[in-house]
This record gives C-alpha cells, sequence and structure tokens, in this order.
C-alpha cells in the first residue's frame, strides 16, 4: 500500500509538473483528438500581435544591414562575381531588379509591423527573402535561418488580430481578438529548437574543453569574471561551460511559470553580452523582442488597458480549458501538419547522414544546424593555381578576385563552385583581351588552402593534386578530395599552448606557426624579408627540408630543428606513412624596428559602447537603400543610369 501511495504521489508530482510547464493537464495529451483541441483553443491574441510588430521592426532594420540592402551595388552589381546558390538553377537578377525586390522585401517588413494585409505582407516579405537566401551559401548563419522560418510561421498565424491595422479596419473593431493556441505553441517552438538543439551541439569534447571560442575573455564585458577567475578561465567557465547549460536550460526555464521571471533576466543579460562581442546583426534583438511570448497572451491589454471586461482573456498560466465539441477535419489536418513541422525540425540539425556531400571537417552546411559558434576557423594560406596543360603554362588568382567571403574554403560544394566561376570569368577575360597566351579549354585549377579548426594545427583542406574543374562532387556521397581533418593529432592541443605561451615570452615580436601534413605532401613556402630568425623544428612524425639556398636538404625528426634563411623558398615534404606536424618560430623584424625607432602607428582604444556609431551607421544604411531602391525605379522605369560604387 505504500508503494501504490508513492506512486501515485509521483504521478501526481509529474501531472503539476506537466502543467506548470504546457497549461494544460496531462490528460490533455492521451490522443490524437485531445491533442488537435488544445492547439485549437481560443486564446487572446494580444502577446502574439507585439511579437508580430516588433519581428517586423527588427526586419526592417535587418535588410538595409545584414542583408546588405545598404551595399546593393557592391554585392549584386559586379556580373563577375562568384556566387554560390544551393541550386544551380538559381541566379541573381539584374542590379535594378535586385533593388525593386529588395523595396518589396522591406514594405513587406513595413507591413507585417503595422500589421496591413498580414498575409499578403508576409508573402512580400517571405518569398524574397528565401530568394535571396537561397542565391548565396557563403553567407547563410543560423539566425539567418530562423528569421525565414519566423517569417514562414507568422504567414499562417492570425497575429494580426491586436496592434494591427487589420484589426481596426474589420468590421468587428478589435472585438474578435482570439487566435487558436497553436499560432503561440509553433513560435514558441521555434525557439526552443534555436536554444536546445544548439545546446546539444555544444554537448562535445571541442566545446567543453574551451577550444571554441579563446581569448574572449579579455573583452570589458567579462572584467567582474576576469577579476575573481582569470582570462583562461572566464574561456573555459562562463562563455564555454555556462553557454553550454544557458543554451540547454534556458527555453525550459522561459516555459516553467515559477522560473520564468529569473530566466528573462538570465536571457537578456545574455543577448545584451552577445551584442557587444559578436557582428550578429538583429539575431540578440530579434530573441529579446521575442521572449514575451512565454509570457501570460493578454499582457499588452493588461498595460494598455484598464478595462479588460469585454476583451477575450486567456488564463495566465493555468490550465486552459479545452472545446468539448469534437475537432474538424481541418482541425485535424492543421495538427498533423504542425506535428510534421516539429519532426522536420528535430531531424535536419542530423540530417547529415543523408547530405554527406555537403560534409566536410564539419556536419553539413553552417546555418539549419543551430551549431552556433561551436567551430573557429583560422586560415593562413589560399593558393588559386591555373594550369595552362596546352601552353605549359601556370598562373595564380588572387583569392577574393571574385568574392569578397572565404567561406567557400571550408566546403567542397562551394569550392567547385568556385573554381568554376574562376574558369567562366577566364574564359570571358581571354576573349574580351583577345589572346592566346592561355587556352582556357585545357586549364586545371587547383586550390591549396591551409586552415585551422578549433586551434589545432593549420592543415590542407582539398588535395593540392585534385583538379576541381574535373573533381566529382554530388549531395549524397562523401567528397573523397576533401582532405581529413588529422584529429589524431588533437591530443597536441595542451603541448601546442604551452609551447606558444613560451615564444611569446621572448619578446614582443616573436610568433609561432603549427602545420600538420599528409604523407607525400609537399608544401612550398616562401619566407619574408619582414621575418627574421626563422626556425623549422619537427613535433611528430618525419619531414624533409629542401631549400633555394643550397642544394642539400635536412630530414628532421622529433624535436631537431634548423634555421631557414628569409627572402627565399623552401619545401617540407613528409616521409613515411603517417602525418607529420611541425611548427615554424619567428620574429617580425619590421615590427621592431618600426616600434624601436618611434614610427608604429598606435591605433586608438574603440569605445566600450559605440552606441551613438552604430545609430549613425545604421541611419547611413537606411539612406543608401532607399537611394538604391529608388534609382533601380528610376532605371527601370525611365531607364535613368544607375550609380555604382567599384
Amino acid at each position: 500500500m505504500k508503494d501504490c501511495s508513492e506512486v501515485k504521489k509521483s504521478q501526481r508530482r509529474i501531472a503539476r509538473i506537466f502543467r506548470e510547464f504546457s497549461g494544460h493537464s496531462l490528460e490533455n495529451f492521451t490522443s490524437f483528438e485531445s491533442i488537435t483541441k488544445v492547439l485549437h483553443t481560443p486564446v487572446d491574441g494580444a502577446s502574439l500581435g507585439v511579437g508580430r510588430m516588433l519581428f517586423g521592426l527588427m526586419m526592417m532594420i535587418d535588410i538595409p544591414e545584414e542583408r546588405s540592402g545598404g551595399d546593393l551595388d557592391l554585392r549584386w552589381g559586379n556580373p563577375r562575381d562568384c556566387r554560390f546558390p544551393l541550386f544551380t538553377f538559381l541566379a541573381p537578377l539584374s542590379l535594378p531588379w535586385m533593388g525593386i525586390i529588395y523595396g518589396i522585401m522591406w514594405f513587406g517588413a513595413l507591413g507585417i509591423c503595422i500589421g496591413y494585409r498580414f498575409r499578403a505582407s508576409c508573402l512580400m516579405f517571405c518569398l524574397p527573402y528565401w530568394y535571396i537566401f537561397f542565391l548565396d551559401k557563403s553567407s547563410w548563419n543560423n539566425h539567418s535561418y530562423l528569421y525565414g522560418l519566423l517569417s514562414i510561421l507568422f504567414f499562417f498565424t492570425s497575429a494580426n488580430k491586436f496592434c494591427a491595422f487589420d484589426a481596426k479596419m474589420a468590421t468587428n473593431n478589435y472585438r474578435d481578438t482570439e487566435v487558436p493556441f497553436w499560432n503561440y505553441f509553433l513560435l514558441k517552438f521555434q525557439f526552443f529548437i534555436l536554444y536546445f538543439v544548439a545546446g546539444l551541439k555544444k554537448f562535445s569534447i571541442e566545446w567543453l574543453s574551451g577550444y571554441a571560442m579563446t581569448n574572449l575573455g579579455y573583452h570589458w564585458i567579462f572584467a567582474p569574471f576576469r577579476i575573481i577567475l582569470g582570462a583562461g578561465m572566464t574561456d573555459l567557465l562562463i562563455i564555454h561551460w555556462f553557454g553550454f547549460l544557458f543554451d540547454l536550460t534556458i527555453a525550459f526555464f522561459l516555459i516553467w511559470r515559477r522560473t520564468r521571471p529569473v530566466a528573462s533576466l538570465v536571457a537578456a543579460a545574455f543577448h545584451l553580452m552577445n551584442s557587444r562581442l559578436f557582428t550578429i546583426g538583429m539575431f540578440p534583438w530579434v530573441c529579446l523582442v521575442e521572449m514575451p511570448l512565454f509570457y501570460a497572451f493578454d499582457w499588452p491589454r493588461r498595460i494598455f488597458r484598464k478595462d479588460t471586461k469585454n476583451t477575450s482573456q486567456a488564463p495566465k498560466d493555468r490550465e486552459i480549458a479545452k472545446s468539448t465539441s469534437k475537432s474538424t477535419s481541418q482541425q485535424r489536418l492543421t495538427t498533423t501538419w504542425i506535428i510534421l513541422y516539429m519532426a522536420l525540425q528535430f531531424f535536419l540539425p542530423y540530417s547529415h547522414f543523408i547530405t554527406k556531400g555537403y560534409n566536410n571537417w564539419t556536419e553539413g552546411l553552417y546555418g539549419y544546424s543551430w551549431d552556433m559558434m561551436v567551430h573557429s576557423w583560422d586560415t593562413v594560406l589560399i593558393s588559386i593555381k591555373v594550369v595552362d596543360k596546352k601552353n605549359n603554362h601556370t598562373l595564380y588568382v588572387e583569392p577574393y578576385a571574385f568574392s569578397e567571403t572565404d567561406r567557400w574554403t571550408k566546403h567542397a560544394d562551394m569550392a567547385l563552385q568556385y573554381a568554376q566561376c574562376v574558369h567562366r570569368n577566364l574564359v570571358e577575360g581571354v576573349a574580351e583581351a583577345k589572346t592566346t597566351e592561355i587556352d582556357p579549354q585545357h586549364v586545371a585549377i587547383f586550390f591549396d588552402i591551409w586552415c585551422s579548426m578549433n586551434k589545432r594545427f593549420q592543415q590542407r583542406v582539398f588535395d593540392p593534386r585534385t583538379d576541381l574543374l574535373r573533381a566529382h562532387w554530388s549531395p549524397f556521397e562523401q567528397t573523397t578530395w576533401v582532405l581529413p581533418l588529422l584529429s589524431e593529432l588533437s591530443y597536441l592541443r595542451p603541448r601546442m599552448a604551452e609551447i606558444a605561451e613560451d615564444v611569446l615570452m621572448w619578446n614582443n615580436y616573436t610568433d609561432i606557426m603549427f602545420i600538420a601534413d599528409f604523407p607525400g605532401l609537399q608544401m612550398e613556402n616562401f619566407i619574408s624579408k619582414d621575418l627574421d630568425n626563422v626556425t623549422i623544428t619537427c613535433i611528430d612524425g618525419s619531414i624533409k627540408v629542401s631549400s633555394e639556398a643550397s642544394d642539400d636538404t635536412m630530414t628532421l625528426t622529433p624535436g631537431q630543428s634548423v634555421k631557414l634563411h628569409a627572402g627565399i623558398f623552401h619545401r617540407v615534404l613528409v616521409l613515411g606513412e603517417t602525418p607529420a606536424c611541425y611548427m615554424y618560430t619567428f620574429q617580425n623584424q619590421t615590427m621592431k624596428n618600426l616600434t624601436e625607432g618611434g614610427h608604429l602607428l598606435v591605433e586608438d582604444e574603440p569605445p566600450l559602447l559605440p552606441i551613438v556609431d552604430e545609430l549613425h551607421h545604421r541611419w547611413e544604411n537606411f539612406v543608401k537603400f532607399f537611394a538604391h531602391v529608388g534609382n533601380s525605379l528610376l532605371f527601370e522605369v525611365y531607364g535613368v543610369p544607375m550609380p555604382m560604387r567599384i
């Protein structure tokens, strides 16, 4: 009997906690029919209306900035710039039409904000937004993906029944203020996915060991923690460990009424700190302004109206009474779509076993996996070699000649697109110059890219022997010419940190670089005359070093070093059957001379809170954006030439 009593107490406790979290009794979720009734329970649409209005406002600010609306001419004006569309049939329109599309998108965001012809405004924003999103994978990030999802979700809601022109112009004049509960549920679910899956992605050795983001502890935001913990422990405990716990749990604490006020303060502090730490546009502000969705459905009405007797009142957090009538077929279909959408959102971040072609050192494209800040990159060398096999001629292309971003250096699909774009521009350039020095039909393009992920050794990303114009790539097959991340050398990272700390203490002008390479591959490196006292030291494996200064070669094993001459090329070949790693130590002689001679310019310290500068920059972007849109219309309507920056 005692055991039965304890079981019943536990069941009641679980039911009470579930009711605290969801606002519904556990019995309401025992069947598809009961779930449908709960999701279609009428509730007050006031909080949803405020959320819609603020989301539209955030997008009105976002479009001239992070969507590059203020720099339309620079982003879309040069037809030779390389694009990285998700689908090969997608291509940007002419600059005037891109300006018109941006204008339509901005006025759609305005319509969402003021609630005017809400669904049409959602389409005006949503369709151009996803078109621009799919046009360029190199600009993808998680929050841009989030904005697109929210625009779709808002389209299907009835978020125009409060703080909206639609509600004011309706015949009932604000009297129909109820919306189905699923309107709130879906939006809150999307933010739950944003936080919770981001926390799951951080549950890894990389993140919890503190390798993903380093040196952030020196930022003024963390000064109070740095006084107690020091910069290193602030990086580990506050940035990495607390960041993991925050993402994993904050959505639960926002849902639970008892912890919601404290959770809101913590979340607000977290997002405000992020707005100072990172250049991530309106993302922190979108999270802040949508946080009230977790509060009572009618909180805006309580603030702005004293008399709420004639308005629809949703219970604050107690159980919502569901309808006793049977659900309709339309309601059951809506419930089915909601369940499918939820399943899709849980599946997509872990769907990379299907889209293997997008997997490189990380799984999938950055943007829909919610793996925010999990990987940090340091790229030291990008070499694009074009070889004319017919004329036996070799030339090197400036890596940023046709793209301002280097995202393509980490992803095989974009690297292939960039190689094809370089070849296309080469064909056009040869045709315009009418030269026969190079035959574009017989060229091969090779990429040699050196990158470090999460404080590992610098290593090659792609096989430098692969001609990317003829390389095979499929979205559903593993890419063979992507070189694997040398994770077997990750155990050396603590030792690398100790060596680097020791070298940097020699004087203010010394530096160090750690390199790892594969058996049989050779690196050719030129040492600038700015550098002095350059030494190469083998850490693990075996390497052969040769120099233009002499015909002699030297084989180095772990612990052995050799001094290198500046101003000439040298080559490093990995011997044996296993990867090898080594390091360069050097001194920047030019910086030393400038500093000691008093000629080195010292930059002024940036202001801690450059709010005025940021507001001025945003205003300038607005002015430029509307000028671009206006010039686009003038060109299409009257043929007035469009001014463009180069």
